[in-house]
């Protein structure tokens, strides 16, 4: 009645009587002295203490439905169907490829997001998983690393440096950066890593994508940093391994999903296609510590003990 928000609509929806239910409900508030409900007249509305129990009654079905789920021996591969929210295009898509590899008649949408976006959307059960990097979580969240990081200089074709394997980065003070958006993670590493190797860029432009700062590399405007998973093969461009990359990867992804679900087939299923991303991290993913970060809306992040 909760949601039907009428004893008619309710009485339907469960195929009993009205007058069946309208008894069960008035035995329920007898029996527990309790109103339920502001009236008896659509549309219904909770009381304070109906709308505890409603609550109460939602995570108790839920979690029937997860133990029915978690007992099951194997996904149905003909019925599976899996929502990916990602701040990574890149290993969003290689997850989406590993599924439909063991599952090829699955259903598999691909959302993009930012990372606190896509986090929102997993805490709102509108994705049922996430491929995240270096994101702030809260105890209501497992997650486990699926790639790790490093920034190369891209520098155009025609640069002094280019025919080269690696870049000192001490010359950028000679050189017209091209830099990401404030918002952007690639931004952040380039920063972090710049003011821990103490070099200031001659200048800076800033640019909000990643496709329109490899044009301008091209076009001979400037240099800039990418992260490895986001240097493909371009016959203008050089990408060239900065030489004092900090002992530790830039950028860490994570493949996260709600707590309660983690063991359900539908997740052992993605967790099992997330391990075939793993050997294709740039960087070795053993002794990954868990991120050092908070966000005031999702609060401390932490990792998972049972597959760190």
């Amino acid at each position: 009645m909760a949601v039907e928000r009428s004893f008619s609509g309710a009485a339907r929806r469960l195929n009993v009587a009205q007058p069946t239910l309208s008894q069960q409900i008035k035995a329920l508030e007898s029996r527990h002295q309790a109103v339920l409900f502001e009236g008896r007249r659509p549309p219904l509305r909770l009381t304070p203490v109906g709308r505890d129990l409603f609550a109460l009654t939602r995570r108790m079905f839920s979690t029937s439905d997860e133990i029915d789920e978690l007992l099951g021996d194997r996904v149905d591969a003909a019925a599976l169907s899996i929502r990916i929210g990602s701040d990574s295009p890149i290993y969003a898509v290689r997850l989406a490829q590993a599924l439909l590899t063991a599952y090829p008649d699955a259903a598999v949408e691909v959302r993009i997001d930012n990372a606190r976006e896509s986090l929102s959307l997993l805490q709102e059960a509108k994705v049922d998983v996430a491929i995240v990097s270096d994101p702030a979580m809260g105890d209501q969240f497992f997650y486990e690393p699926v790639f790790a990081d490093y920034l190369n200089v891209a520098v155009p074709a025609s640069h002094r440096r280019a025919g080269q394997a690696v870049y000192p980065l001490q010359e950028l003070a000679q050189e017209r950066l091209l830099i990401r958006e404030a918002a952007s993670k690639t931004r952040a590493a380039t920063e972090s890593l710049l003011t821990a190797a103490n070099v200031n860029p001659a200048r800076t432009i800033e640019v909000h994508s990643r496709e329109a700062i490899r044009e301008a590399i091209a076009l001979g405007m400037g240099v800039s940093l990418f992260f490895s998973a986001e240097c493909p093969p371009d016959a203008r461009i050089a990408f060239l391994r900065a030489d004092r990359q900090a002992g530790r990867a830039q950028l860490t992804g994570y493949v996260v999903c709600r707590v309660e679900r983690r063991r359900t087939a539908l997740m052992r299923a993605v967790l099992a296609a997330a391990d075939t991303l793993k050997p294709l991290s740039p960087m070795p993913l053993h002794n990954l510590q868990a991120p050092n970060l908070a966000d005031p809306y999702l609060g401390h992040a932490r990792m998972s003990p049972s597959r760190a």
